[in-house]
């Protein structure tokens, strides 16, 4: 049950920030056209999704502005943006310091950028170290 409930609230969020931002796009979009750019980041506690309880979800959407329920979207926005929305090369800052506490947590993240589709695992081996990635998309 815990994964489907999972899943379930994965798929609502993803069908949320993909496609919410469509349907009021008459009144929103620029003028011109652009790449959709809507993901869903969800976060917790386990070794991988399939066995980890989604704990925190959160919506970014980055185009055709920041908007969603990330605490920092424009932010979060502007660094995928630098990293070419590669997650992985979201790196550790080295002005962070964590505890070697070993409380393992899972992000996931799943939807669009910038038009192509986004599915997104990694393990970290705890809260501090997650938190430390990038300055402030895993920060929620």
């Amino acid at each position: 049950m815990p994964n489907t409930a999972r899943w379930a609230a994965t798929l609502t969020l993803t069908a949320t920030a993909v496609c919410g931002p469509l349907l009021g796009s008459a009144q929103a979009a620029p003028s011109g056209l652009y790449a959709p750019s809507a993901l869903v980041l969800t976060t917790g506690h386990g070794q991988t999704a399939a066995v980890a309880t989604p704990e925190r979800a959160v919506t970014l959407n980055c185009a055709p502005t920041a908007s969603g329920t990330h605490p920092a979207a424009a932010d979060a926005c502007a660094e995928l943006r630098a990293a070419k929305g590669d997650f992985d090369a979201l790196t550790p800052r080295s002005d962070v310091f964590c505890t070697r506490q070993y409380d393992p947590v899972v992000v996931t993240v799943e939807g669009v950028w910038q038009g192509k589709r986004v599915a997104y695992e990694h393990t970290f081996s705890n809260e501090c170290v997650k938190n430390s990635y990038g300055m402030t998309v895993f920060a929620f």
